[in-house]
């Protein structure tokens, strides 16, 4: 059966709201996976543990940024040729993206067993947390082939309108995901090594389910192991794309790193504090991204029909739709922070840590959208070098620049988590003059009737 989507025709705004609200809680089900972790860690196994848990979160965002971003190539290049009706061409794109998606995996596999402990050094963790931070992204990163698989069909079937199976998928995996952290900490006392084997277990079953749905597949996108191949000219088209994004997902985690020193600097609560707190983030970004993977997807199908004037709209809409989630989000995160702070903290010390970084936080996550809708509405357009760049330089190096000036300075919890609107209205105004700038040049307006 047919289940890919035109994404060239009918109402943009409802469209695009109904391919996202199956990507909101495909992506919300990925931030399960270390939600879960966090929570069970904090209530069942303690401080401790939940600070050594929490302590990674910046490195595993620093190597899995490179998966993510070679996915969100395959996403644009599958999406182009599908809205061009270029059939030979989404043939190869798909079995080259298999293969070099799992490539990546393993390469990121074999970098994290390499430097995580270097990098936890590097970072400041607490030596009390080292060994079991350590233990963790050991073997959390033997996951990282099935991540690098799942993100490439999920980009794959998104790219297509498909954004419902992708969340069955995951479900099933997030279910599984949770009964056996249960079982590994509580019943089996393996505390943070189990919520890690929980993770790759559940990371290798999304794998397993959504190459299984491509390989019955009987679109264009149907996947046949005897023809996965790494195409030269395709795989150096999903990197052009891909690769500045993983870079900038990358380099966004190296900046992250000296905010987490930061962090570091602070006692042993305020660490679990800032790690029950981050969770926050990760459920409002990964809420926000499902409409930048819309926005990508539907410019890059429109811009393959050269159906211009739904190219910008397509932008706008997705604009206008993740500040909107963003500011409902965070004012639910400011009237229940508390009670969602104890799904990961039993002491109060901990939970009063974490309503420092929350509060600030949820005042500032709806400004993001102005810098990362129009990222992903560039990258739609194929353009996707010089939004790192951008990224690179008002974001990156300018919380680094803080946190050793103004944080330097004051020392103080607000000092240092103000940093992350300040840079995001920077880059924002920036990205924002590229991406019309491009818009203007490539896509011309639509000829009166």
């Amino acid at each position: 059966m047919q289940r890919s989507s035109d994404l060239t025709t009918g109402p943009l705004g409802r469209q695009i709201i109904s391919f996202s609200i199956p990507l909101i809680f495909s992506n919300l089900l990925q931030v399960v996976f270390n939600l879960s972790d966090i929570a069970v860690v904090g209530r069942f196994a303690g401080t401790i543990p939940l600070g050594a848990v929490g302590s990674t979160a910046t490195l595993v965002t620093l190597f899995i940024g490179f998966l993510i971003g070679i996915g969100a190539g395959v996403n644009v290049v599958t999406a182009h040729y599908l809205g061009a009706d270029m059939k030979k061409d989404v043939f190869e794109t798909v079995h080259t993206a298999f293969p070099l998606s799992f490539v990546a995996g393993l390469v990121i596999l074999l970098l994290g067993q390499l430097f995580s402990r270097p990098l936890l050094i590097l970072i400041g963790t607490k030596a009390e947390l080292l060994p079991g931070a350590e233990l963790y992204l050991h073997i959390y990163f033997l996951g990282m082939p099935a991540m690098a698989v799942y993100n490439c069909g999920s980009a794959i079937l998104s790219a297509s309108g498909d954004t419902r199976r992708p969340l069955v998928y995951l479900s099933t995996a997030g279910v599984i995901n949770v009964l056996l952290n249960l079982f590994f900490v509580i019943v089996v006392k393996l505390d943070v090594a189990g919520v890690a084997i929980a993770s790759v277990v559940s990371e290798y079953l999304s794998a397993l389910l959504v190459t299984r749905a491509l390989i019955r597949e009987r679109s264009l996108l149907r996947l046949s192991f005897a023809n996965l191949r790494i195409t030269a000219r395709k795989a150096k088209i999903i990197l052009r794309l891909g690769l500045p994004s993983g870079v900038q997902g990358a380099i966004f985690a190296v900046a992250n790193l000296f905010i987490q020193a930061g962090v570091n600097s602070f006692d042993t609560t305020m660490v679990a504090g800032n790690a029950a707190a981050s969770n926050t983030d990760a459920i409002i970004y990964n809420a926000m991204a499902a409409f930048y993977t819309a926005c990508a997807s539907f410019m890059g199908q429109n811009y393959g029909a050269h159906k211009f004037d739904r190219v910008k709209k397509s932008f706008l809409f997705s604009l206008a739709d993740s500040f909107g989630i963003a500011v409902l989000l965070c004012a639910l995160f400011l009237l229940f922070g508390r009670q969602f702070l104890s799904l990961f903290a039993k002491d109060e010390a901990v939970i009063e840590a974490g309503m420092h970084r929350l509060i600030i936080m949820c005042l500032s996550y709806p400004f993001s959208a102005l810098m990362d809708c129009p990222i992903a509405a560039s990258r739609g357009l194929g353009k996707s070098i010089v939004p790192t760049a951008i990224v690179i330089m008002g974001s990156c190096v300018f919380r680094v620049f803080w946190v050793y000036t103004i944080f330097g300075y004051f020392k103080t919890v607000p000092s240092l988590y103000l940093v992350y609107i300040f840079s995001w209205l920077l880059t924002a105004a920036a990205e924002l003059g590229y991406f019309f700038h491009i818009y203007r040049r490539q896509c011309p307006k639509p000829k009166s009737a």
